[in-house]
């Protein structure tokens, strides 16, 4: 399937507010990954391979989550994708926010506490997703491998996805990353949850136009199949 075409950029009389969201953004998406680290009951994907490659290393996850996405920034390149403010200053912050989030929070013990926590990082990393794509300063690395790979390829999107995400979570498991309960709510609901927010934080044209939601890459690889 075609990516849909890109929506055109808030003019830079928005890009104070754009930066404001990004960073927001990239800040409350390590943070509700914290949450769901804490919970124990399933990370997202890629943070199940972060958590596994944590325990292998004796680094900490947030550090392994800005070292894998420098390594996935590095395979854009035969990709011929070209990387925006957001996705560079995604390899760092979210890794930054995670580790200090997880700082401050002390271990979950109980239901009573864990599935509030879980609940809440779901609900947190929606709303951080549509922050910093509705910023459209690139997507994160991570995405842009399975849209150069769509494009490479011609293989639909959804396809990379789910490939790319089976072999991380694989990868992630076997190494000792947390699978469960959590993993399964997160795919099923951050599709809508982001599509949500990318329509709450949308940032319309300084003049005239339609409203922005994305650009029609982070977009496309995070809520089109």
């Amino acid at each position: 399937m075609s990516e849909p075409p890109s929506p055109p950029v808030p003019p830079n009389g928005g890009l104070p507010r754009r930066l404001t969201q990004l960073y927001a953004g990239l800040a409350l998406y390590g943070a509700s990954s914290a949450l769901l680290v804490r919970s124990g009951l399933g990370l997202e994907p890629w943070n199940v391979l972060h958590q596994g490659l944590a325990e292998l290393s004796g680094l900490s996850i947030g550090v392994v989550s800005i070292i894998v996405g420098a390594a996935v920034l590095l395979l854009w390149i035969p990709l011929r994708q070209r990387p925006g403010l957001g996705t560079v200053s995604n390899v760092f912050v979210v890794g930054l926010a995670m580790d200090g989030t997880l700082a401050l929070l002390p271990e979950a013990h109980g239901p009573a506490v864990r599935v509030p926590l879980l609940m809440a990082g779901i609900l947190l990393n929606g709303a951080a997703t549509g922050l910093y794509i509705a910023a459209s300063f690139g997507p994160g690395p991570r995405d842009g491998l399975m849209t150069g790979l769509h494009r490479r390829t011609g293989r639909s999107i959804r396809l990379m996805r789910t490939a790319v995400e089976i072999t991380v979570v694989a990868t992630g498991f076997a190494l000792g990353g947390t699978i469960g309960v959590g993993t399964v709510l997160y795919a099923l609901s951050i599709g809508p949850l982001a599509q949500l927010f990318l329509r709450v934080f949308a940032v319309p044209p300084a003049s005239g136009g339609s409203t922005v939601v994305a650009t029609g890459s982070p977009r496309g690889a995070i809520l089109r199949p």
